[in-house]
């Protein structure tokens, strides 16, 4: 029997003996500590007992798929993301009534979700997956796109300069909030000389000069006379 299983019982017995809801959530918290189910869930088990329920597992049902990640489950923990982002992964096993390892699946490889501090948020999609949900949307929406140059990383100051230097002395360590990388970025950040910036803008004109002189068919390394 699972420990959730366990809880769910523990309820049914506290119910029978007359012993409150709020009385039996800390019951449970002492007996299965951190383990315990979250309280919203234990007075729903509470509820449904007091109304006659008498089962304490989620058995499966006849014609029903034996996998834990069918679309049905797939649906159920969608919705109820959805509906909550604050929702815990135990939360989900307790209202979906599978196991830990088929949430996390289902959240992970079939809705694309990762757990951020105490919120669950869509993963972040990468340039491809980008571009071909745009180009499927202007598609769609007969959108005409209007020509532009390619983006040139090595013209932007952000991409060619100040992202790796950000990026070097965050290198290596790990980060346990989104909050605490801010505040170390932010401190990075301020950490960078004056004269730092002033000679990144100052190589940016280069760049830019050997851009326009070429006509843009330019690369790094080119040996292109500026005063042309």
């Amino acid at each position: 029997m699972s420990d959730f299983s366990k809880q769910r019982s523990a309820i049914k017995f506290c119910l029978r003996n007359e012993i409150s809801a709020a009385e039996t959530f800390r019951m449970l918290q002492k007996a299965f500590g951190e383990s315990t189910m979250s309280q919203k869930n234990v007075y729903k088990w509470y509820k449904d007992f007091s109304e006659g329920r008498e089962r304490v597992d989620d058995l499966e049902r006849p014609g029903r798929p034996s996998t834990s990640t069918n679309q049905q489950h797939v649906k159920k923990i969608k919705e109820l993301v959805l509906e909550n982002r604050r929702l815990s992964i135990r939360d989900l096993v307790e209202m979906v009534g599978i196991s830990i390892g088929s949430v996390q699946t289902i959240l992970k490889d079939h809705l694309g979700l990762r757990k951020v501090k105490s919120r669950l948020v869509p993963k972040t999609l990468n340039f491809l997956e980008t571009a071909l949900i745009l180009r499927e949307f202007f598609a769609k929406n007969s959108t005409h796109i209007v020509p532009q140059p390619p983006y040139s990383p090595d013209l932007a100051p952000c991409d060619f300069w100040l992202f790796p230097k950000l990026k070097r002395p965050l290198r290596g360590h790990r980060f346990e909030s989104i909050e605490e990388i801010k505040r170390e970025s932010l401190r990075a950040l301020k950490a960078i000389p004056i004269n730092d910036f002033l000679a990144c803008f100052e190589e940016w004109k280069k760049r830019w000069h050997k851009c326009i002189v070429s006509e843009g068919e330019y690369f790094e390394g080119d040996e292109i006379d500026l005063e042309e």
